[in-house]
């Protein structure tokens, strides 16, 4: 299942009236699909402005550009054809909005407070720098036709285009592109027959460090009600400010117009700038404090506990994380096959995703449950041989597109029907947290969760 993505004819095509315009959807893959819809525009360097009402119909039957973003070898090395058919566009402010095929506007019953279906807001990953919301390894097509629930996948700006600012330059933009796709959401989902009370963010790595962030942001109260924070490598949030400025010194020269593709080009020289810093320097772009919409960083911990009250928080991160980044670097996986020093390396895997993962999550729970707020954290074991439990072996699991992920070796020569089986465990603990801002209490046996 999960390989559908192409439009049926015209003729079947549906409408949804909101009050952003009149979309046209197409059907596929057992679910109805409205994609690529500007929620914002935004120049270069410069906040998004929000889309006005179209007037007239709009075609929602294109995939979502991409950001811009260097090459990605490690991508191509995880899955097939990472990034599909989309095209690359720098004006790459859009969402794609998936429902089940029976869903109309929430105006009947539902399972929401509201009347609608419980909506989830897919921020995808990438270190900040690679990824989109519409590339077929996230598609939602499975979780939507299970769980029957609406799934937004949002693309926003990435790299020096979206997490660098400073010399004069705005920065956390593409958080505040997420902060005006939510927007977008709870002014028009129920349209689309989702419950605008009921919005769930989840997201993995860069996309699990961003909701994070977005819990604490100014002007999100109340533009979600659950978090899903998967795999954050919040351990690299803190002490970021000497690197971020060196890099936006190297960047201050990157022209606010013009053809993209330099800009692009000179990212790899940027982020050259922050290796330098230590282990922070392993994902250079993110989140910084003290720009809008975010805190001051010593402000940081008090945003968060004002904001616990209001979201129900899934926090977590696989067993293994950093054996995913072992596998990628050649002479490590040899070494972690080396008599005597296999050992070794599993210590150094297992202390690593302490470090930059678990730790952290940890700490973001019992926080979020001193200040009031309800929070659960998970571990997740899956996968077979050096990868178990490894760094996004939770993709397949969330998204079963198979073209995509049957041969990436995350799964480590699985069966197919093994991974289905999983993904169905998986995508049920995810929606039914989405409904009911708590994990079920039957749960499948890779997956532990504290519930505090």
């Amino acid at each position: 299942m999960g390989t559908g993505r192409q439009p049926e004819p015209a003729a079947t095509a549906l409408r949804f009236a909101a009050p952003a315009g009149t979309f046209t959807a197409w059907r596929g893959d057992g679910v109805v699909r409205a994609t690529g819809i500007r929620y914002a525009r935004a120049e270069r360097f410069a906040p998004p402005v929000p889309e006005p009402p179209a007037a007239g119909v709009v075609d929602a039957t294109s995939w979502s550009p991409a950001c811009p973003q260097p090459p990605a070898p490690e991508l191509e090395l995880l899955v097939t054809d990472p990034m599909g058919e989309l095209v690359a566009d720098e004006d790459c402010l859009r969402l794609s909005v998936t429902v089940p095929e029976d869903a109309g506007p929430a105006d009947g019953p539902g399972d929401g407070p509201g009347g609608g279906l419980p909506v989830m807001v897919w921020v995808h990953g990438g270190s900040y720098v690679s990824g989109a919301g519409d590339a077929p390894a996230y598609d939602p097509a499975a979780l939507v036709r299970e769980q029957r629930v609406v799934v937004v996948a949002v693309t926003y700006r990435l790299g020096v285009l979206g997490f660098l600012g400073g010399c004069g330059r705005p920065a956390n933009l593409g958080l505040l592109d997420l902060l005006q796709a939510l927007r977008w959401v709870r002014d028009n989902v129920a349209a689309f027959g989702g419950d605008p009370g009921a919005v769930t963010l989840f997201g993995e790595s860069a996309g699990g460090d961003a909701i994070a962030h977005l819990v604490a942001a100014d002007g999100a109260r109340g533009l979600f009600r659950r978090a899903i924070v998967s795999s954050a490598p919040l351990g690299l949030s803190r002490g970021r400010g000497r690197m971020s400025a060196a890099m936006a010194a190297e960047a201050a020269s990157l022209p606010a117009s013009g053809p993209v593709a330099g800009v692009v080009e000179a990212q790899a020289r940027v982020a050259a700038r922050g290796r330098r810093y230590g282990l922070a320097g392993a994902m250079p772009f993110g989140a910084q404090y003290g720009f809008p919409p975010l805190p001051a960083e010593d402000e940081l911990e008090a945003a968060w506990a004002r904001s616990a009250p209001e979201v129900d928080l899934l926090v977590g991160t696989n067993s293994r994380e950093v054996a995913l980044f072992v596998a990628l670097l050649p002479p490590a996986a040899r070494l972690a096959r080396t008599r005597g020093a296999g050992r070794a390396v599993e210590r150094l895997v297992r202390a690593l995703t302490r470090r930059i993962y678990a730790r952290d999550a940890e700490r973001f729970a019992r926080r979020h449950r001193a200040a009031g707020g309800r929070a659960e954290l998970y571990t997740l074991t899956f996968g077979a041989g050096a990868l178990t439990g490894a760094h996004a072996v939770d993709l397949p699991l969330l998204f079963p597109h198979r073209s995509t992920w049957a041969a990436s070796p995350l799964l480590a020569g699985l069966p197919w029907g093994e991974v289905e089986a999983a993904g169905r465990e998986v995508r049920r603990v995810w929606a039914a947290f989405a409904r009911t801002g708590a994990v079920p209490a039957d749960l499948p046996p890779f997956l532990r969760v504290d519930r505090g």
